[in-house]
């Protein structure tokens, strides 16, 4: 994880210079989990990310651990026993916007690929999702699933009527200007 979260910083600041680098204004991310014999959701507001729209570039971060759930137990579990936060305290992506054109004044529909990181695993994803111009920034919303064996995120038997083998992850950023 340390390697992921290196090449992230590296990522990021590699991108300093550029005048069409935007950063993260406000972020939502949630997950949702429906299950038989329960619906599971959690979220946070403390995702950090960095857009280029020169290159089509972004990346972000977000700190396992800043998910909140309606109840302290879930969570505490979730930390502890699914995502071990301590020893992967984040969850990354690098990759770029397919069919973006920071030109076009409307939404666009687009596509992130690039490497997802959670768990310490790092995968391949494709999302497509929505972009558009807001306030002379930028507003980015998709919604995907995931796949919790993808990232050998162990679900104990005991539990395996609780928790679904697939997430559905939303995130919405809104980007401003970096200054």
């Amino acid at each position: 994880m340390k390697t992921a979260l290196f090449i992230l910083i590296f990522f990021l600041s590699s991108l300093t210079g550029y005048p069409q680098r935007y950063q993260l204004a406000s972020s939502q991310v949630s997950f949702y989990s429906s299950a038989p014999l329960e619906d599971i959701e959690a979220k946070t507001t403390e995702a950090k990310s960095i857009f280029d729209v020169s290159t089509g570039e972004i990346a972000f971060i977000i700190p396992i651990k800043s998910f909140t759930f309606e109840k302290a137990l879930m969570q505490e579990h979730f930390n502890e026993n699914y995502l071990e936060s301590d020893k992967y305290p984040n969850a990354t992506f690098t990759g770029t916007l397919q069919g973006f054109d920071a030109n076009q004044s409307g939404a666009q529909i687009i596509t992130a690929q690039g490497q997802m990181t959670i768990h310490g695993i790092t995968q391949s994803l494709e999302v497509e999702g929505t972009i558009q111009p807001k306030n002379e920034g930028w507003e980015m919303h998709a919604t995907f699933p995931v796949k919790v064996a993808d990232y050998k995120i162990k679900i104990p038997k005991v539990v395996f009527y609780n928790i679904a083998e697939v997430v559905d992850v939303t995130v919405h950023f809104t980007y401003q200007a970096d200054a």
